[in-house]
């Protein structure tokens, strides 16, 4: 299985337009050593052909621009992307599905309550669905489906529902969020090898991290390092935990948590403020000396 890291940064990117906390300020002065990041899409193929994106954030067509492996061959319209898997219905992950508005029919893979939100209650994201560009397949808790327009019957996935948070716009969300946060598992089932993805998650279940060490690799929700991050860069005073994302540091934190899993580890949807950015940070060496990594614009490898 071939994973693409497409944007590896939390809403924003690296630097954030609006944002001068130290690693925006460093890196735009070029005094962090650091690497400028799009926001949060990842991209998976079996052979190279046809590709499915882990949600689409804002800076998708920029991201397929410089990646030709996802730009049209051969035919005067066209695409290799054939389907989109969604996490969640935030903004930054969803924003990018507007650049692939034109005549061209995808798949697009979420729960109920993401498509509830999303779609139905949007009328300018309802055109996608009325339109025809998407077809929509609902995605159900531990329910293992092939993902046949990528791969015919060699890719498998399934939904972990996880603890996360009700977006922002989302005004009367109700009284149930099942699905409203889900971690995706994908299998080959040629190699063996399988990949599990979670960007946001606020909370980690004993069933999630079975799941996990089950997985050849993990990407997982890197955005913020701990949970009064804001606050103590001077940016906001909204916690990690409040915006539905668990901090890596802390007794409770990921990497206290899923450090002892022998798998292929990497942190991804980086927020700017995150001192794992900065390559030379203590923050950094923790997380290598643990055995993970820190996704990057363009890294690409097999699992």
């Amino acid at each position: 299985m071939r994973v693409r890291i497409l944007g590896s940064a939390a809403g924003g990117g690296f630097p954030q337009w609006n944002c001068n906390c130290a690693n925006c300020c460093g890196i735009r002065s070029g005094s962090l050593s650091a690497k400028p990041r799009t926001q949060c899409t990842v991209a998976v193929s079996a052979e190279g052909e046809r590709w499915a994106l882990l949600n689409a954030g804002p800076d998708l067509r920029t991201q397929i621009v410089l990646f030709p492996e996802l730009c049209p061959k051969g035919t005067a319209r066209g695409s290799p992307i054939v389907a989109v898997l969604l996490n969640d219905a935030e903004l930054d992950h969803i924003t990018g599905l507007l650049s692939l508005r034109e005549s061209q029919g995808l798949e697009l893979h979420c729960t109920e309550q993401v498509f509830g939100w999303a779609f139905r209650s949007n009328p300018v994201f309802a055109a996608l669905i009325r339109s025809d560009r998407f077809h929509h397949i609902e995605v159900k808790n531990r329910k293992l489906s092939p993902l046949n327009s990528v791969s015919g019957d060699r890719f498998w996935y399934e939904a972990i529902y996880v603890d996360g948070k009700v977006p922002t716009y989302v005004k009367n969300p109700g009284e149930r969020f099942d699905g409203s946060n889900v971690g995706y598992k994908i299998v080959d089932r040629i190699t063996g090898s399988s990949i599990i993805h979670v960007p946001a998650i606020r909370s980690i279940s004993e069933e999630l991290t079975d799941a996990i060490g089950e997985c050849s690799c993990l990407l997982f929700d890197g955005s913020f390092w701990s949970d009064d991050e804001l606050a103590q860069c001077g940016v906001g005073n909204r916690t990690a935990l409040a915006m539905g994302h668990i901090p890596i540091s802390g007794p409770e934190g990921s990497l206290a948590r899923l450090s002892h899993l022998p798998l292929q580890k990497i942190y991804t949807h980086v927020n700017n403020t995150n001192p794992i950015l900065d390559e030379g940070s203590p923050e950094r060496r923790a997380i290598e000396e643990s055995g993970w990594q820190v996704a990057e614009d363009g890294m690409d490898f097999t699992v």
